[in-house]
């Protein structure tokens, strides 16, 4: 998988992607992370990539020629799958959408700022507009980040037991149930017994039953979906 970052701020980025499970994909060779800084691409001889919107509203916009020229530059190198925008007013984030993106061979993410992007680039170019949340960042490189660890975690190779990916929380709908691990006795505090049994059967009708239980207290939202 390949995913071209277009940032204002390439070097915020540079030392996310060199930890951790990241990292280890890339030096794997599952997942090359590219990063373009849009001011190489400004028309200005200053390097601004934003005006001011027409129609006097406070705040300053990404101007459409320097985006557009970066993206043009890529798609003749390469095909890509979805070009991404992270945008507050975009779709929610999930674990569904981060393993519907895990399929794909190349992807491109757009990092928003100041207001936004000409309404234009929305419009001819971006296949895809994605929030991790309602609430507004400073820029978009957080959300980029957010979106590339979700989606690389889930690279085959990726994590040293696949399995363990598969039973994240989200991925069958629900919250992942309670987990222990040694000494099975801390302070009088004991593990449960069931977990302790060798009965996989039992055990894993154990798990379902508390990440059902679980789900319903903390997110009963995803139960009606």
């Amino acid at each position: 998988m390949r995913i071209d970052i277009l940032t204002l701020f390439p070097n915020m980025m540079t030392m996310f992607f060199e930890e951790s499970i990241v990292s280890r994909a890339r030096k794997k060779g599952l997942a090359e992370i590219c990063f373009h800084n849009l001011h190489d691409y400004s028309l200005s001889r200053y390097g601004s990539v934003d005006d001011y919107p027409y129609g006097g509203s406070a705040g300053m916009v990404m101007a459409i020629e320097p985006l557009a020229n970066c993206i043009e530059e890529l798609q003749s190198q390469r095909t890509y799958d979805d070009i991404i925008y992270t945008a507050p007013d975009g779709e929610l984030f999930s674990q569904s959408m981060a393993n519907e993106l895990s399929l794909k061979q190349n992807i491109i993410i757009l990092c928003g700022h100041y207001k936004g992007v000409d309404e234009r680039l929305r419009e001819h170019f971006i296949t895809r507009e994605i929030s991790i949340g309602d609430y507004v960042l400073t820029g978009g490189e957080l959300a980029a980040a957010v979106i590339c660890d979700a989606v690389i975690r889930l690279l085959p190779g990726a994590i040293g037991d696949e399995q363990s990916a598969l039973e994240d929380s989200f991925q069958d709908g629900l919250l992942a149930p309670p987990e222990y691990t040694r000494p099975p006795e801390f302070r009088g505090w004991r593990v449960p017994d069931i977990l302790l049994s060798g009965n996989h059967a039992k055990i894993q009708q154990w798990r379902y039953e508390q990440a059902l239980e679980r789900t319903r207290q903390r997110r009963p939202d995803l139960l009606k979906n």
